[in-house]
């Protein structure tokens, strides 16, 4: 048998607040933290999207960094992020442990590449940014911030890099290459973002509504969150209570398209089916899947057919938290694993945000209340990429070490 993997720390910063437990008190008044744009510089103020309503600046003094620090918004929210699950791991120094930081993001540093890029180009007063541009920078940025950090590395897989991230981290530990693992996932809204996905004609005008009749596409976020994976042997040895269990996980892909998911959802099929798998559970197992739910024409089909296709005529609370967060992209699977441990340890399960018409095409409709029929056990996350690059992962309840 193999040993356990535990969550024995969670950070998470989105547009729910600044920390888990603001955003645990406004998924339980199912308040949503999407709103047109403030603080990004762009012309389009009036869309909705998921921002973290706080400047670079608030920032740098809540981490108790000076103005003149070299940073950019992506590490400042993971370096937040990071010291809340390292807090309530109770992780201060490494006591000869070999920690890992695996870190999901896609646009890096591009808030001030794109600040500063005329700069780059006529005079030398910001060439200092340039480094910080890269995915990996960033990454560095969030684990010198700590210093706790033997091994460092940066996954790049679209909007399921936090997922797989974590399921990285997992790995780690199972080969015994990590005693404790960082894992999750940053990533601040650019305009490279917002007009490449105005581009695509994928972005909502007004608040998404995810497995709706009428949804018309998704509202982009921002955000970091990521976990503290454990080996049994270290939480026991360490003698901290775990939060959960990481249980299972699943990555496939179905290269069907650039952007878009398969029609019938093969990739997600892959990845729940690996996962339920890699958990040795079956489908009746499931308490509540927290879905990819974009929002968009193409995902909630694919992912609602997939669904159907693993789990049959027994298709346990569906829901999509991107109604409460906007989509933050690389950093989705973090922020949606942060709230399915956080689900599990209050036995709610987050609603589905503005539903009202089913999808004909669907045999279920996503949850709009908060109380399970039985307790939860076991949630089932997916995170879903471009290119197909699709995963799911597995948490569940664990009463001792």
């Amino acid at each position: 048998m193999q040993e356990r993997i535990f969550v024995t720390g969670a950070g998470l910063l989105s547009a729910l607040g600044t920390n888990k437990e603001e955003a645990l008190t406004a998924l339980r008044a199912q308040r949503s933290g999407i709103a047109p744009l403030v603080y990004l510089h762009t012309s389009h103020k009036g869309l909705p999207v998921g921002e973290v309503k706080r400047t670079n600046r608030e920032m740098m003094r809540m981490l108790g960094l000076p103005e003149t620090e070299i940073t950019t918004r992506t590490s400042l929210m993971g370096m937040l992020a990071v010291r809340e699950a390292l807090e309530q791991a109770g992780l201060s120094e490494t006591n000869g442990l070999r920690i890992a930081l695996i870190s999901g993001t896609t646009v890096g540093g591009m808030d001030m590449s794109e600040q500063y890029y005329l700069d780059f180009l006529e005079n030398d007063t910001r060439n200092a940014y340039i480094a910080t541009h890269d995915c990996g920078a960033c990454t560095e940025m969030i684990a010198d911030h700590s210093g706790l950090f033997s091994l460092v590395d940066t996954i790049s897989t679209a909007c399921s890099s936090a997922a797989n991230a974590i399921l990285l981290g997992a790995l780690l530990l199972r080969s015994g290459r990590a005693d404790i693992v960082v894992a999750g996932g940053s990533e601040c809204i650019t305009k490279f973002h917002l007009n490449g996905f105005r581009t695509l004609m994928i972005l909502d005008g007004e608040p998404c509504k995810p497995f709706d009749a009428d949804r018309a596409g998704l509202n982009l976020g921002e955000g970091a969150a990521y976990v503290v994976l454990e080996s049994e042997d270290s939480a026991r040895r360490r003698n901290v209570a775990p939060l959960c269990g990481l249980s299972g996980w699943g990555n496939a892909c179905d290269a069907f398209h650039q952007t878009a998911s398969s029609p019938e959802g093969e990739g997600a099929f892959l990845s729940m089916t690996k996962a339920l798998d890699s958990a040795g559970l079956s489908p009746e197992a499931i308490s509540y899947i927290n879905a990819h739910g974009t929002g968009t024409e193409n995902n909630d089909l694919s992912e609602g057919l997939a669904i159907q296709r693993v789990f049959g005529e027994n298709i346990p609370p569906v829901s999509s938290t991107k109604s409460f967060t906007g989509h933050t992209t690389s950093a989705a699977g973090g922020v949606e694993a942060v709230i399915s441990v956080l689900a599990l340890q209050h036995n709610f399960i987050p609603v589905n945000l503005h539903f009202s018409s089913p999808m004909k095409e669907l045999s279920f409709v996503p949850a709009t209340v908060d109380r399970p029929v039985r307790p939860l056990q076991h949630i089932l996350s997916n995170s879903f990429g471009f290119g197909g690059n699709d995963t799911s992962l597995i948490f569940s309840k664990t009463e001792s070490v």
